[in-house]
């Protein structure tokens, strides 16, 4: 794959375009989780629950980044081999599954639990385009090889246990290059974390 996006942008601009700037879509509904508290939920269960998810979600990553390598950071059409193996054996988006699980978490973790629904509206909007374009490319890649993959593997719903055949031993990335790769979402992943607790420790 090349360093460009013409044909990301020629070929599906939504899903292209949310693809490029997906780091920084969710800013809002950040906000939201950190600055409103009209219809809290008291309850010191749900911030377990959520911290429960987010370290789901956020180990989720690593463990499909440490298969997948760097280049689930890109914003061009760069592209690696086809992966099948780990969580990718398991569902095609394991990426944007720990994602959905790291803002279902935020949104329990602040008790606004009527953000629910908004917060998986968002990711159902953003994430179906940016999926359906990614799978349209590195289908155009890949052709009948990401066929037969797509057959035996659900895009959002995992399947367990996963065909024999996808159960494949690969190479892994070392963990300093996981890391490194993940620093932004560790980041942002902390830095939620820290301003939701002091929210809550504040207002109590």
């Amino acid at each position: 794959m090349d360093g460009t996006i013409e044909w990301m942008t020629s070929e599906a601009p939504a899903g292209a375009w949310l693809f490029r700037y997906r780091s920084f879509l969710p800013v809002p509904l950040a906000l939201v989780l950190l600055l409103v508290r009209t219809g809290e939920i008291d309850g010191p269960a749900l911030m377990t629950a959520g911290a429960l998810l987010v370290l789901t979600g956020q180990s989720l990553r690593l463990w499909a980044v440490r298969h997948i390598g760097t280049i689930s950071r890109t914003r061009t059409t760069r592209y690696g081999p086809l992966m099948t193996a780990g969580p990718y054996a398991i569902v095609r988006n394991p990426l944007y599954v720990g994602n959905w699980l790291l803002w279902t978490g935020f949104a329990v973790w602040s008790r606004l639990l009527w953000m629910l629904p908004v917060a998986w509206m968002v990711f159902f909007v953003q994430y179906r385009a940016i999926a359906t374009w990614e799978a349209g490319f590195i289908r155009s890649k890949y052709l009948a090889a990401y066929d037969e993959y797509a057959r035996q593997v659900r895009a959002w719903m995992p399947r367990w246990p996963p065909r024999a055949a996808l159960v494949a031993v690969t190479p892994l990335h070392p963990w300093r290059e996981v890391f490194f790769s993940e620093r932004g979402t560790l980041l942002a992943v902390a830095l939620m974390s820290l301003l939701l607790t002091i929210k809550q420790l504040a207002f109590d």
